[in-house]
């Protein structure tokens, strides 16, 4: 029993930190100005941390952004000579995109981690709030870390689509449309319900 929770706790996890997290950080952001809004405005008073939490909570919704992006195949890519080719051909080329994406963050987790570092033995401390910096430059390490692993994900499920593993991105049936003389891979109908999901295949 417990372990069916857990199960159902990291599958929750694994389809909505990230969105969790920044809806969290919005809300946040939002209510810390309006307090500040109203503040100014009605009480005739402004407070002197606001908008340097506010700044400080950006920053972690931006680094978290990557990972959703990521995780929801989110970029400006141009895709004309990939679509050509059957999905198995289309996975490979997924294959070396997310070989080289995955390369380059582990590449930046030292850099991110020394940054945080050098931070948690500095002791320096933020002007307004007295906030400690490295609550602020752990956005990196955590960001690019999340980043690799939701790349590693993607990489596998490309794996086995192009090994056809996964019958659900393999499967095939004849186009209804008898005058195309296509075949219509099911696949990239599949990819299409679940892009929104994180739950499938970059096209």
């Amino acid at each position: 029993m417990k372990g069916g929770k857990v199960r159902r706790a990291l599958r929750w996890l694994n389809d909505n930190l990230e969105e969790f997290l920044m809806v969290a950080f919005l809300g946040a952001m939002t209510l810390v100005m309006g307090v500040q809004v109203f503040s100014r405005y009605m009480l005739g008073t402004s407070l002197s941390w606001s908008e340097e939490l506010t700044r400080y909570i950006f920053i972690w919704a931006g680094f978290l952004s990557v990972s959703y992006c990521t995780r929801k195949c989110i970029s400006i890519k141009i895709e004309q000579f990939v679509a050509v080719f059957p999905r198995r051909g289309k996975a490979a080329f997924k294959m070396v995109n997310h070989t080289l994406e995955l390369v380059l963050f582990l590449y930046l987790l030292p850099f991110a981690w020394r940054f945080f570092w050098s931070a948690v033995q500095s002791g320096q401390t933020s002007p307004a709030l007295n906030l400690p910096m490295y609550y602020v430059q752990a956005a990196p390490f955590f960001s690019f870390a999340l980043v690799a692993f939701r790349v590693a994900q993607r990489w596998w499920i490309e794996w086995n689509v192009m090994l056809g593993r996964d019958q659900r991105f393999t499967a095939t049936v004849k186009d209804p449309d008898a005058e195309s003389g296509f075949v219509k891979n099911v696949q990239e109908e599949k990819v299409e319900k679940d892009q929104g999901k994180g739950g499938g295949a970059c096209r």
